[in-house]
């Protein structure tokens, strides 16, 4: 079973070694305007939601370490 799970393993991390490369192969960025007002280091990319969701994760899962902790251990 061991030696099933094993080739199963190396089968699915060769399959994405290998397409994976397809993936870096991108067109070239289109020559920058000198007239733009945006940061180019930026990219223009939105991080408002998923920064909410992961700053309210990581609270969510703080409050219940917090709780565990304070909970009396005949509880458990």
């Amino acid at each position: 079973m061991k030696r099933i799970i094993d080739v199963f393993f190396v089968l699915i991390l060769s399959i994405l070694l290998f397409s994976s490369q397809n993936l870096l192969a991108d067109p070239p960025d289109p020559p920058a305007s000198h007239g733009s007002t945006s940061d180019a280091s930026g990219g223009g990319a939105p991080i408002g939601g998923g920064l909410f969701i992961l700053l309210g994760l990581g609270a969510a899962y703080g409050g219940k370490k917090i709780y565990d902790l304070k909970k009396p251990m005949s509880e458990e």
